[in-house]
C-alpha cells in the first residue's frame, strides 16, 4: 500500500494492441491526470498522448522518466512493465513510495492463450535485446518457448539459426500483434520458413525438435573450439562437482585454456557469472567464441594476464579454480586475498604441481584426490588401454 503522505508521482501503465479500449479505469485516469506521457511511439500513438508524449530515447534510457520526478508521469509499457518491461530498468532509481503499476496481459500470456500452451510449462524469453545464441543451453526435444523479437526481420532471422544448430524441423508459430483488432498467427518450419511482411510486435513460439545440450557436467570435448589446451570431458565433470556452482555465484577461472570450465560453470546454475584469467591472447580467441556458442557470453568475462598479477583489482569471487600456471605465489596470494568461506578447487598433472598441492594440503588441509582414466584405443590388430596423465586434485573453502 501507498504511504498516503507520499502520493506516487510515476504510473506505470502496460498497454495492449487493443489501446485504449484496454485500459482499466485506474490507467485511463492516470493518462488524463499525466503531465507527461512517455513510451514508444506506437504505443503514444494508440493512447493519443499528442503534446504531452516523449518517446524513450535511442538507444534505450530511463533518464527522462527521472528527469520529470514530482510531476505526475505515465510511462507507457508492453503488456505487463515487469515481464521484460520498462520496470525493472526504472525501479533501480525509485523508490517503492515513488510509483504505481496498472499491468496489462504480456504478449506471453496472449501468445500462450492463442496456442492453448501452458505457460507453467512454457520458457518465456526475451530475444529482442539479445542474441539468439542465449537459446543453446535451453532448447532440446519437446522443449516449448516463447520469445519476442526485435521486428518482424528478426523472425527470419531465428528461423536459419535455428536450421543451423540442428533444429531445423522445429515448429515456429509466428504472433503478430497479439491483443488488437490486427492480431495473426502464422506458422511454419524452421527449415521451411517462408513467411514475409511480419509485422511487429512480433512473438515467436518454438516447438522445438532436436536434441539441445547435455544437462549434465562434462560436455564433449569436440563441442569446444580448442588449440588442444582444454580441461578434458572426464576431469572437467570431476572439476565442476568439486567447485560446486550455486545460483549467483562469480567464479576465478585461472589458466583458462578454451574456457570450457567456465562455460559450464556458467551453463550449471541460473545467475552463475566468471572471469577467465589466460596469458595467451590467441586462447583468449577461443574462449570468447565458446562464449558465444554455449550462449553465455553475457555472463562470462575473458581477461588476458597471468596470475597472481592479473587478479588485482578483479572483484572478488565465491570460488576460484585453478587449471594451469599454479605456483606457490599464487596460493599465497589467493590464501591472503580471498574471503573466509571461498572455494578453491586445483588440478595438477606434473610433479611439481603435486607436490605443491599436497603440501598446501598439508597446510591448509581440504581434499585431495588422484584421478586416473584410461581410454580403449587400437593396440596393433588389437585393442588395449591407453593412459592419460593422472591429475591431482586439491580442494578446499578458505
Amino acid at each position: 500500500m501507498a504511504d498516503p503522505i507520499h502520493s506516487p508521482w510515476l504510473t506505470l501503465v502496460g498497454l495492449g494492441e487493443d489501446g485504449l479500449d484496454g485500459l482499466s479505469s485506474a490507467s485511463r485516469r492516470a493518462l488524463d491526470e499525466a503531465e507527461i506521457i512517455i513510451g514508444g511511439p506506437r504505443h503514444l500513438a494508440l493512447v493519443g498522448a499528442g503534446p504531452r508524449g516523449q518517446a524513450w530515447p535511442v538507444p534505450f534510457s530511463t533518464a527522462p522518466v527521472l528527469a520529470a520526478r514530482g510531476r505526475p508521469v505515465v510511462a507507457l509499457a508492453s503488456g505487463d512493465p515487469f515481464w521484460h518491461g520498462a520496470g525493472g530498468s526504472l525501479l533501480r532509481d525509485l523508490d517503492r513510495a515513488d510509483w504505481v503499476s496498472h499491468p496489462a496481459p504480456s504478449c506471453f500470456t496472449l501468445a500462450a492463450n492463442m496456442l492453448g500452451w501452458k505457460l507453467e510449462d512454457t520458457l518465456c524469453l526475451g530475444l529482442h535485446a539479445t542474441s539468439f545464441s542465449s537459446l543453446s543451453p535451453l532448447l532440446g526435444r519437446g522443449i516449448r518457448a516463447i520469445c519476442t523479437l526485435r521486428d518482424g526481420d528478426a523472425a527470419t532471422a531465428l528461423a536459419q539459426w535455428l536450421q543451423d544448430r540442428g533444429y531445423g524441423a522445429s515448429h515456429l508459430h509466428i504472433l503478430e500483434r497479439l491483443g488488437g483488432p490486427h492480431a495473426r498467427h502464422r506458422q511454419a518450419t524452421a527449415q521451411g520458413f517462408d513467411l514475409t511482411a511480419i509485422a511487429a510486435p512480433v512473438v515467436a513460439a518454438i516447438d522445438c525438435a532436436g536434441d539441445g545440450l547435455p544437462q549434465a557436467a562434462g560436455l564433449p570435448d569436440a563441442a569446444f573450439a580448442s588449440d588442444g589446451q582444454i580441461t578434458k570431458r572426464p576431469v572437467r565433470a570431476l572439476t565442476l562437482s568439486a567447485l560446486a556452482p550455486r545460483h549467483g555465484e562469480h567464479l576465478w577461472d585461472i589458466g583458462g585454456g578454451s574456457g570450457s570450465v567456465s562455460v559450464e560453470w556458467c551453463l550449471a546454475a541460473r545467475g552463475t557469472t566468471a572471469t577467465t584469467f589466460e596469458p595467451r591472447a590467441d586462447r583468449l580467441v577461443n574462449i570468447h567464441s565458446n562464449a558465444e556458442t554455449f550462449g553465455v557470453a553475457h555472463r562470462l568475462t575473458a581477461v588476458q594476464g597471468r596470475a597472481p598479477e592479473v587478479l588485482a583489482g578483479q572483484p572478488l569471487p565465491d570460488c576460484v579454480f585453478i587449471g594451469g600456471g599454479g605456483s606457490q605465489a599464487l596460493l599465497d596470494a589467493l590464501w591472503t586475498t580471498l574471503p573466509r568461506g571461498t572455494r578453491l578447487v586445483a588440478n595438477g598433472v606434473t610433479l611439481e604441481t603435486e607436490t605443491l598441492l599436497m603440501e598446501a594440503h598439508a597446510r591448509h588441509g581440504g581434499h585431495l584426490l588422484k584421478a586416473e582414466f584410461s581410454e580403449a584405443g587400437p593396440l596393433g590388430s588389437m585393442r588395449g588401454w591407453s593412459r592419460a596423465r593422472p591429475v591431482l586434485q586439491w580442494s578446499v573453502t578458505r
